[in-house]
């Protein structure tokens, strides 16, 4: 049995836009998964865990290990307690991001299946993503919704 612990990983920062910068921990492969993903984000203050967002062909949950993170989802916004778990369904419904608007840092723990391939829609920027899995990054795509082209588009 493969064990971590949770407490003593290590976070790794990745340049991405204010808002955003987060520190993420993934972790399920180093204990032999192959089914679940999980990743712990460390959210300084006023930074959020990627954009809004829901997903198809995945569900998530969202379990918070420190601090109090502002959850939004479909329905509006709430602040979450420590050892709250939510569950993010598949489609709309689903909607969510966190988001830390307190003055100490966050730590949420995301779980999700890891089904492939994957879609993902971000309704705040009216853009889709595509991710057929990590054995194909070339083909991972995002985008606009209005770039839709015609099923036969370039076919001779």
């Amino acid at each position: 049995m493969k064990k971590i612990n949770l407490g003593s990983l290590p976070y790794e920062y990745y340049p991405r836009p204010e808002g955003h910068r987060t520190g993420m921990a993934s972790f399920g492969p180093s204990i032999g998964a192959s089914m679940l993903g999980a990743t712990v984000y460390e959210l300084p203050p006023g930074e959020r865990v990627g954009p809004y967002h829901y997903e198809y062909g995945n569900e998530e949950w969202g379990i918070v290990l420190q601090g109090r993170p502002t959850l939004r989802h479909p329905e509006g916004e709430e602040q979450l307690e420590p050892f709250d778990v939510v569950c993010f369904p598949v489609g709309p419904d689903g909607a969510h991001t966190f988001r830390n608007s307190t003055d100490t840092t966050v730590r949420v723990l995301l779980l999700s299946t890891m089904n492939d391939p994957a879609l993902a829609v971000y309704p705040d920027s009216d853009k889709i993503g595509i991710f057929p899995g990590d054995e194909f990054p070339r083909d991972h795509v995002v985008v606009r919704r209005e770039s839709h082209v015609d099923y036969y588009d370039r076919e001779t």
